[in-house]
């Protein structure tokens, strides 16, 4: 008798220890979503339209900065790289 009880506590334990790890990881929320279509298709194209946005300000704002870093260069007067990179801030700008 006194075996089959220390066998249910250790199992209630480990079955608790179970539940709060699947608590932590939020498997319950997950299961739902990968269960309801609908759920699982707003999620990605909310996700698909901040990460284009995502995208296009990050590669603004590098292309920005390159810009910048060429005119700055061009106002070295390196030859060689001062006329190649001039002529790709003109190319630049005039796409404005």
């Amino acid at each position: 008798m006194f075996i089959k009880k220390e066998k249910y506590n250790l199992l209630e334990k480990q079955i608790l220890r179970l539940n709060d790890t699947l608590q932590k990881n939020n498997i319950q929320e997950l299961s739902y979503i990968l269960g309801n279509k609908k759920e699982m298709i707003k999620r990605n194209l909310i996700s698909g339209i901040f990460r284009g946005i995502g995208i296009g300000i990050g590669v603004t704002v590098i292309t920005a900065i390159l810009v910048f870093i060429m005119q700055r260069i061009v106002t070295l007067n390196i030859p060689v790289i001062g006329e190649y990179i001039s002529d790709i801030v003109e190319i630049v700008e005039k796409s404005r």
